[in-house]
């Protein structure tokens, strides 16, 4: 069959056949590059995003270094020094407990049973010597005041007849044996008197007061009141422990001495007192070593004396004692504050040109106030002597940023 096809028709299908072919190859070219610029775009997103984490990590310390500017370094008291040599004593701890210092602790006692008719002094109060901390109404002094003002009366009575017989004996007008008669009562009438004001000066009591049967318990000395076993109108006997009272401006530090270490605790040895809670510390000097060792915990009790000015060193808190035997020269050493504890390493913060970096390190013997630095530090090095804990504490929110 053959078709007759003009020349205005070939044209048209010539043009219809070259756009498909075109058509075709744009597909087939589009199809080809899809991936592989998704791939790009994919990479192009990656680095950009690890660019921005790795411009994160740099500006939180990625690198290991801290950096504070020259307010934030001013503002957490931050500040510098040079690793050198020293010379470190020998140390040796010992476990302690502050207490009461027993020559300043007294229990306050009544001495004469009665009721509490009023409770002055309330528990933690500071009190002055003399100061009054409770009235007791006692039968028992009434009485005794009663009999005290009796034997005063009969001996002044007993001192008129005395001078009047002795005058008249002088006289000659009555006879000495009247005069000796008077002699006698006078001086038992002085005994009997002397007798009922000593049991009144014994309980702390005066013979004169407004009631007969009020007792005025009385601070013996300056100090605070630690203990109170007394309310108003509570029954009390001669021997309760009403109050307990402490002059708190000295404590005793009490150390235990094993047998091994007895030859370094001397009386008058130099010691540095700390305490496991908190920073707080003391110097003070060995006041006493126990002679005997105990049955059952073989080991000896020593005593230190501390002024306590500010009632910082509270009975009861656990301390640490050293006490130096002997010295050591050491190559490299640092401040004991300096050394901070991380995932259970000792650390030193070291300055460097971009601003902090912490640095593992092996420590020494310490005396309390500088550590020796057995590896991990060079001589000369510029560490953070103060203000290191505040860098620990950037570290740590560095630390925790990078892991979310």
């Amino acid at each position: 069959m053959k078709f007759n096809i003009d020349n205005k028709s070939k044209k048209a299908i010539l043009a219809v056949v070259i756009v498909g072919v075109v058509l075709g190859t744009a597909i087939v070219t589009w199809k080809k590059d899809a991936p592989a610029q998704t791939a790009q775009g994919a990479q192009d997103e990656h680095a950009e995003g690890g660019k921005e984490k790795k411009e994160e990590g740099h500006a939180g310390g990625g690198d290991g270094v801290i950096a504070l500017s020259d307010q934030q370094v001013r503002t957490a008291g931050i500040t510098t020094a040079k690793a050198t040599a020293a010379t470190i004593g020998n140390i040796v701890q010992l476990p302690g407990e502050v207490r009461f210092n027993e020559d300043r602790t007294a229990h306050v006692v009544p001495r004469v049973a009665g009721v509490a008719e009023s409770v002055e002094a309330n528990l933690g109060q500071a009190v002055r010597k003399g100061q009054v901390l409770a009235v007791i109404s006692s039968p028992e002094l009434a009485e005794l005041r009663s009999a005290a003002l009796g034997a005063q009366k009969r001996l002044g009575f007993a001192k008129v007849t005395y001078e009047r017989e002795k005058k008249l004996w002088l006289d000659k007008i009555s006879a000495e044996q009247d005069y000796l008669q008077a002699q006698q009562a006078y001086r038992e009438a002085e005994i009997a008197a002397q007798s009922t004001m000593s049991k009144l000066t014994a309980l702390g009591a005066s013979a004169l007061s407004e009631s007969l049967n009020r007792y005025p318990l009385r601070a013996q000395f300056d100090g605070v009141v630690v203990e109170k076993h007394v309310t108003q109108g509570e029954l009390v006997k001669e021997d309760t422990n009403v109050f307990l009272l402490s002059d708190l401006s000295t404590v005793w530090v009490n150390i235990v001495v094993t047998a091994k270490d007895l030859e370094a605790v001397k009386v008058g040895a130099p010691v540095t007192v700390k305490s496991t809670a908190s920073n707080l510390s003391a110097t003070g000097k060995v006041s006493y070593v126990g002679a005997l060792l105990g049955e059952q915990t073989r080991t000896a009790s020593a005593r230190v004396v501390l002024p306590n000015p500010q009632s910082a060193w509270r009975p009861g808190l656990f301390v640490n004692v050293n006490i130096a035997r002997g010295t050591r020269d050491v190559p490299i050493a640092v401040a004991s504050e300096a050394v901070q504890t991380i995932e259970g390493k000792s650390v030193v913060y070291v300055k460097s040109a971009k601003g902090f970096q912490a640095r593992n390190v092996t420590v020494g013997t310490s005396d309390g106030n500088v550590v020796e630095i057995v590896s991990g530090l060079q001589p000369g090095a510029e560490y953070v002597k103060t203000g290191s804990f505040v860098l620990k504490a950037e570290q740590g929110k560095g630390s925790a940023e990078h892991e979310d």
